[in-house]
């Protein structure tokens, strides 16, 4: 017996309101991760034995510039609601808002410092 409303079986919203979103947006970045860490494995293996000014050459590329830091932003919102999902699932008490908390700061933290990166190496800093 379900004892949503009819519009709230069509919504198909929990109870929280954002699980189905969770759950798309996981899926999202898992596709996507497949064919943007391809290309980065892929790009990894054929700058592996070249030189510093090789691979800044290869980052001056707008296309490489722009799929590696599509990689990065992709990899980092997945790794959050990984991590989103492991923390409401197995952490309980106060330490669960801290860790939520934690959990967003370092994910904006480490796809800052790489798409700087990107951008440094790109633009030939």
């Amino acid at each position: 017996m379900d004892m949503r409303t009819p519009l709230g079986r069509v919504r198909g919203l929990g109870s929280a309101r954002e699980g189905t979103g969770h759950f798309w947006m996981q899926r999202l970045t898992a596709v996507a991760n497949l064919f943007l860490i391809s290309f980065f494995v892929v790009l990894l293996v054929a700058l592996h034995d070249e030189p510093y000014d090789a691979v800044r050459a290869a980052f001056a590329n707008p296309i490489v510039g722009l799929v590696m830091a599509l990689v990065v932003i992709a990899a980092t919102i997945h790794m959050r609601l990984g991590m989103q999902t492991i923390i409401e699932d197995y952490v309980h008490g106060g330490a669960r808002v801290a860790l939520a908390i934690a959990n967003n700061f370092f994910a904006i933290l480490v796809a800052a410092a790489c798409v700087f990166a990107i951008v440094k190496m790109s633009f030939g800093a």
